[in-house]
């Protein structure tokens, strides 16, 4: 199981980013893909995740509305959409896989596989 984040970078206040998670060794029907943040200093927080039970992914409260998770089964591949980015939006993006569903998804313990992470700054 491997997965590979990407599409990080320096972004102005109030623009966009597509972060990429490519996933190999498995399959996206029975994992939810989640994506965690770690700015400096602080504690690893839940983003968002889409289950593999329902298509309808979850928000963490200060990206909902701004953020979208999406799924491409054919390129095995799952997207974070960021639009309105804030200067509190930066930090390091992790993708993780987890084959559980419901709200233990929201905590990193329910995570086994973990991509590398992608920085995402957003500065003017």
């Amino acid at each position: 199981v491997q997965l590979q984040a990407s599409g990080g970078g320096l972004v102005q206040p109030g623009g966009s980013l597509r972060l990429s998670c490519a996933a190999s060794g498995f399959t996206l029907d029975y994992y939810a893909i989640g994506w965690f943040r770690q700015a400096p200093g602080k504690e690893r927080e839940f983003v968002g995740v889409r289950s593999w039970r329902t298509s309808t992914p979850s928000y963490a409260d200060s990206v909902k509305g701004r953020f979208t998770i999406s799924r491409d089964s054919a390129k095995s591949t799952v997207y974070l959409q960021m639009n309105s980015l804030k200067p509190e939006d930066t930090a390091v993006y992790y993708c993780a896989g987890s084959p559980s569903t419901g709200t233990t998804l929201y905590y990193r313990r329910a995570y086994y596989d973990w991509g590398q992470g992608t920085q995402v700054t957003v500065s003017s």
